[in-house]
């Protein structure tokens, strides 16, 4: 079995479905979590981060282009939060039963990348009028048409998730995106994304079955509620 080593933030963000994936597995690793703070809360400009700063001093985040999350593989090095997810995905059996599942898989998640995309065109309006607007029009308009469109994408199969017979990478990516605590909406419209569900009745069965996982209840009680959205990705 090889050793994995996940370096990232102590928190969820970027890192957490890499996690996720993990604990799912029941698969020992070392979760290197690098303390940080903000001198201005959501300045990043002000963010201290000894030991990231150390490490890219030293070199030791060169394979990653001096970002986390990073994970090590028996000493090798993989950066990017989503290539190391579907690496994870693949390794652990969560990208399907076939290449073609994996395919789908990959279509699904992302999808939620485009989605995610689409959101952040409306969280970045300047006029506060606008953004108002645009806002209330995305919980209650936008996104239920969004995902209404991709409920239409998932392929045949016994659910309750999304992808053949058991949980896949696509099931942990759309749980994270609408339903985890502190999910990716969790400042701004949490029930209002979840209710996005309510006619997709596939999209809806897969959170459900997720958040039924034993091991990921277990790792969701016994770990801090850092928000999931610390980068927008």
């Amino acid at each position: 079995m090889p050793t994995y080593k996940l370096t990232y933030f102590d928190l969820r963000g970027l890192g957490e479905t890499a996690r996720w994936l993990f604990k799912i597995a029941k698969v020992d690793f070392e979760d290197n979590r690098l303390s940080m703070k903000f001198g201005t809360p959501g300045d990043f400009s002000t963010l201290i981060a000894p030991e990231f700063t150390a490490m890219k001093e030293a070199g030791e985040l060169d394979a990653s282009m001096n970002k986390v999350p990073m994970l090590e593989v028996d000493g090798k090095k993989i950066g990017q939060s989503k290539a190391i997810e579907r690496f994870l995905a693949r390794e652990f059996g969560f990208m399907g039963a076939d290449s073609v599942e994996a395919a789908q898989i990959d279509q699904l998640c992302e999808t939620v990348i485009d989605f995610k995309n689409a959101y952040q065109k409306v969280k970045g309006i300047q006029d506060a009028t606008e953004k108002e607007a645009a806002m209330k029009k995305w919980f209650e308009e936008d996104l239920p048409a969004n995902v209404a469109l991709a409920e239409k994408s998932v392929p045949p199969g016994p659910g309750p998730f999304l992808v053949g017979s058991k949980v896949s990478l696509a099931d942990l990516v759309w749980y994270s995106f609408l339903a985890a605590p502190k999910g990716y909406f969790y400042d701004d419209n949490a029930e209002g994304a979840k209710a996005s569900m309510d006619k997709c009745p596939r999209i809806k069965a897969s959170t459900e079955a997720v958040a039924q996982i034993p091991e990921l209840q277990e790792w969701l009680k016994t770990h801090p509620e850092t928000p999931i959205r610390f980068v927008r990705a």
